[in-house]
């Protein structure tokens, strides 16, 4: 069986933080206001509850935990029967699909503590008020020409943006636009996208350093 399965019958896996310097920095919280008016009609609720508590868990336990799947299915009331396609286990790999989660092996999962912003492509999937609303949400407070914003710090912003909107599966073009909408320049965005490409073709770069500011595109 692939390690990206978990065996059955299963009890427990284990779960352990998945770092994303950048996402970290600029995601969402899972209890976040953002993840449940945004990303609860793309992932569903069962899936949103469970990264919530894992969130909770991962607060408590840093380093990692062991989580009991029937316990934690009862207590987001989905359903453990029927092993891999059980509703509880379709919520964990939706969670996968979506880029919160990875399994390391057949018993341990790695779970993201930040959600990234909706691609163009997952706000699509909302209604069209919470697509509005979603744009608007993007467009408030600061943006990328607030003032105090050095350029350094807003190119290492689209720079990592950038390498996790690939990360997760968006194409080249589609990436650069999603910075257009968050107001980055264009040659900004362009460049930003470009050097993303050609760090992911080096398997042993250094992770990117996340700039010390937060723009409000990607603020929980």
């Amino acid at each position: 069986m692939p390690l990206t399965e978990p065996s059955f019958p299963q009890q427990r896996l284990a779960v352990e933080p998945w770092p994303d310097p950048v996402i970290d920095q600029l995601g969402h919280d899972p209890r976040s206001t953002y993840v449940e008016k945004f990303w609860l009609g793309v992932l569903g609720p069962s899936t949103v509850w469970l990264l919530r508590r894992v969130a909770d868990q991962l607060d408590a336990h840093p380093d990692g935990f062991t989580l009991d799947l029937a316990e934690t299915a009862r207590a987001i009331g989905v359903g453990m029967r029927g092993g891999r396609n059980s509703p509880f286990m379709r919520s964990i790999d939706r969670s996968c699909r979506f880029g919160a989660a990875r399994y390391l092996g057949p018993d341990t999962l790695a779970v993201r503590r930040k959600l990234p912003p909706l691609t163009r492509q997952q706000a699509l999937r909302l209604p069209e008020s919470l697509q509005r609303e979603h744009q608007s949400w993007l467009e408030r407070g600061a943006t990328p020409n607030t003032p105090g914003v050095t350029v350094t710090e807003m190119r290492e912003r689209a720079r990592g943006l950038a390498l996790s909107m690939l990360d997760l599966g968006e194409d080249v073009e589609a990436a650069e636009r999603q910075l257009h909408r968050w107001h980055f320049h264009p040659a900004l965005a362009h460049d930003a996208v470009r050097w993303a490409v050609a760090h992911r073709s080096q398997p042993t770069a250094p992770p990117l350093t996340p700039a010390r500011t937060e723009p409000s595109a990607v603020s929980s």
